[in-house]
């Protein structure tokens, strides 16, 4: 079947372009609340784990710059996959690929909150508008007759794509903000360690919740 015979099927828009869509929103949660909480974290292992070197407790925080690229890289993925499943009224392999990713990474987020009893950052809008769209547009691709492409093989090949995805636009993120340049000059060698009880004497920017500054 032609591109345009497979417009005929009713395929709307709001299927293809819905994901991207519900990855923002998905995703405005993360940007707005994985900064923090991660440095709440890594401030718990110190605590527990007071041998590790502080270079390990460093790398392991996510500034808000560092979070907006990350989720910026991978908004440019959704979208490209979003606008091909236009292109294609949703029988392209890699917007099926992407949207089957997309709805069993929810199951992850609750799992994760789970094993830990405590909230992390995506967890609302996983079973609020993740899984719920995902399974829309599930139906709707079968409904229109345009899932022939999908199997089993591809469900568990997106299953594993989506979150090695994930840690490629994290260590392309990393990248980009060392090509960034320098840290300011001048700044006292000190100011970089930071300090029990919430991370003191880090650089900070306007958009943390932690304090009148934020991580950056």
């Amino acid at each position: 079947m032609s591109e345009h015979g497979a417009e005929s099927v009713g395929i709307s828009p709001a299927v293809t372009w819905g994901l991207l869509a519900a990855f923002a929103v998905h995703d405005l949660e993360e940007l707005a609340t994985m900064p923090t909480w991660v440095a709440a974290q890594v401030d718990r292992l110190r605590e527990s784990c007071p041998k590790v070197p502080e270079r390990v407790w460093s790398a392991m925080r996510v500034t808000p710059g560092h979070a907006a690229t990350a989720i910026g890289l991978m908004g440019l993925v959704v979208g490209a996959a979003s606008a091909d499943g236009a292109r294609t009224g949703g029988r392209s392999p890699f917007f099926q690929t992407v949207l089957a990713g997309f709805g069993l990474h929810a199951v992850s987020h609750v799992a994760q909150s789970a094993a830990l009893r405590r909230y992390t950052p995506g967890v609302v809008t996983a079973p609020l508008v993740v899984a719920p769209f995902s399974l829309w547009a599930w139906h709707e691709l079968r409904r229109g007759g345009v899932l022939q492409q999908v199997d089993t093989r591809n469900v568990a090949s997106s299953a594993m794509l989506f979150p090695l995805g994930i840690l490629g636009v994290h260590a392309a993120a990393i990248g980009l903000r060392r090509l960034a340049g320098p840290r300011v000059p001048g700044r006292p060698a000190g100011s970089r360690r930071a300090g029990r009880g919430g991370g003191r004497g880090w650089e900070r920017s306007p958009l943390s919740a932690n304090g009148p500054g934020g991580w950056a």
